[in-house]
């Protein structure tokens, strides 16, 4: 089978096409026929070597979507989905024409997506789905959004709206706009307005934030704390570029603050399945939409793939092997 592999660490001109020995199943493994797989950011971050726990040679790729051929009776020819923190870092993952999962971690794939667009959901939602369970948002409650322009973002503004909260998104004012997700929330508000704090204020009737999802990283992480209504809740996921923040500790505890920090990697593919599962019927009703899929390129063209989503892309970029 065709697989994009990397031997060392680097740029995705790292990443080469190469062939494998097909996998086998056996009796605690299945054997998932690639029809779709997206390329996530921290496919990026691992080729590049910023995952400390990856292993090399690698398949890199977290997220799939395709059919079982070969497994237990019940599941083959069965169309799945799936996802996890161990796949494409400790053992090989989705880049492929074919990927050998655990059979305790196979989901199936809501009809009501294509295999492109089930192929953009596993990271995306599972993030926020930890990241809202960790903070026990609730009905009625206001969760502010940090980056309601991406994907995790727009995943957390969904799942949110669903579980019955109102919702104040925070994007940059990219020149496409806000994305149809960002678009769900009940405000949006520019990050780049000098009034952009105040707004929030004046929208939560100068209380704050129950819950702020900070999918932005370390540059908003102290006035995200300023934000927040007393005892709320901060969550984190990511800091692109500052790993060190400084924050006031006494208006932290004066607040009654909680912070939350979530790391999909700690969760494996089984782990992961147990999450989609409880998503699935979200999107088998229509509530839950995918982030939009902007590229779709085989599965030769990857260190393209990888350079676009490094530079940013808007939107998802997929890589189907047939």
């Amino acid at each position: 089978m065709q697989v994009i592999e990397f031997k060392e660490f680097g740029s995705p001109s790292q990443l080469k096409l190469a062939e494998r020995p097909m996998p086998q199943a056996d009796a605690n493994t299945a054997i998932v026929r690639i029809e779709a797989a997206s390329v996530n950011p921290s496919d990026v971050k691992n080729v590049a070597g910023r995952m400390e726990q990856t292993t090399l040679p690698r398949v890199p790729g977290r997220d799939y979507s395709g059919v079982v051929v070969d497994g237990p009776l019940e599941w083959m020819y069965k169309e799945v989905w799936g996802t996890g923190g161990d796949v494409g870092f400790t053992r090989d993952g989705s880049h492929a024409e074919y990927i050998q999962v655990p059979v305790t971690s196979l989901v199936r794939k809501p009809a009501t997506l294509s295999h492109e667009q089930a192929a953009c959901v596993g990271v995306n939602f599972v993030t926020a789905w930890c990241a809202l369970e960790y903070a026990n948002l609730s009905e009625g409650e206001t969760l502010a959004v940090f980056g309601a322009n991406g994907g995790v973002g727009g995943a957390a503004i969904q799942i949110a709206k669903h579980l019955g909260a109102r919702v104040i998104g925070v994007h940059r004012g990219e020149p496409g706009g806000p994305t149809p997700s960002a678009l769900l929330a009940d405000v949006l508000i520019d990050s780049r307005d000098p009034e952009m704090k105040s707004q929030l204020l004046t929208h939560t009737a100068r209380r704050g934030a129950d819950v702020i999802f900070n999918a932005a990283g370390g540059p908003v992480f102290g006035i995200a704390l300023e934000l927040l209504a007393h005892r709320g809740r901060q969550v984190e996921i990511t800091s692109p570029t500052e790993r060190r923040v400084v924050f006031d500790v006494v208006d932290f505890y004066h607040n009654e603050s909680q912070l939350f920090g979530v790391d999909t990697l700690k969760r494996d593919l089984t782990a992961s399945g147990r999450i989609l599962e409880k998503l699935l019927p979200g999107f088998d009703a229509g509530v839950y939409q995918p982030q939009m899929v902007s590229k779709i390129l085989p599965l030769a063209e990857a260190p393209l793939a990888y350079d676009l989503v490094a530079k940013g892309e808007p939107g998802r970029v997929v890589l189907k092997p047939r």
